[in-house]
């Protein structure tokens, strides 16, 4: 796959706590000249920079960032707002207290929450995997199945590790037809990225590629 092929299956993404509007502006205009599938931003610049871009360019943003440790009454409001002020796709973090407490129920449940408040946008749930067990791994495949999300995300990228070919294609193994898989977290070359789309990954979370065809 040629390189603006795999642009177009990135979310050009910038979460730094320290990010201001002028950084999203310059991430946006990014997005919009290689055609990436979003851009992935703080929610409180979403409206801004839907504004912004108008219809050209999806804005993505994340609900519990990055702990996952939220209330799902707050993942839900979180969410109801970044839809009021635009947002096209919504990527979660799960809660790991309620995987590691073997709560499956709780995790569905709040997933489910999270994606009735979406309206339709799509929903891409974060389960951190660098910090789950393969038997969690593998679980969890099957709730974030069972709750209707669009995509299983491999890592928030603020954590001990990052998206890895070995968990792509145990996922892959392990949703259902109808879930997509993204991968987020240290993937900094394009030589990195389609190795996790070779290995079933549809969706790429980076933000350093964009950076490399500026260059």
């Amino acid at each position: 796959m040629d390189k603006q092929a795999i642009l177009n299956r990135v979310d050009h993404t910038l979460l730094t706590t320290t990010a201001t509007w002028e950084q999203v502006k310059s991430l946006c205009d990014e997005g919009l000249k290689y055609h990436t599938a979003s851009v992935c931003i703080p929610p409180r610049f979403v409206k801004r920079a839907g504004d912004y871009v108008g219809n050209d360019l999806k804005i993505c943003t994340v609900i519990g960032f990055p702990n996952g440790y939220n209330s799902t009454e707050t993942k839900v409001f979180e969410t109801e707002d970044a839809i009021r002020g635009g947002a096209d796709e919504i990527d979660m973090v799960i809660s790991l207290g309620l995987v590691k407490a073997g709560d499956w129920d709780g995790v569905l449940a709040e997933i489910k929450a999270v994606k009735a408040s979406c309206r339709g946008r799509i929903l891409k749930v974060i389960v951190e995997a660098c910090q789950l067990t393969r038997e969690e791994k593998v679980k969890v495949c099957q709730i974030v199945t069972l709750a209707g999300a669009d995509f299983i995300k491999t890592s928030t990228g603020f954590s001990t590790g990052g998206a890895t070919v070995e968990d792509v294609a145990l996922f892959r193994a392990n949703i259902g037809p109808d879930v997509r898989i993204k991968a987020a977290g240290g993937i900094r070359t394009f030589e990195q990225a389609q190795a996790m789309l070779d290995a079933g990954a549809d969706r790429i979370g980076a933000s350093a590629l964009v950076g490399l065809m500026e260059a």
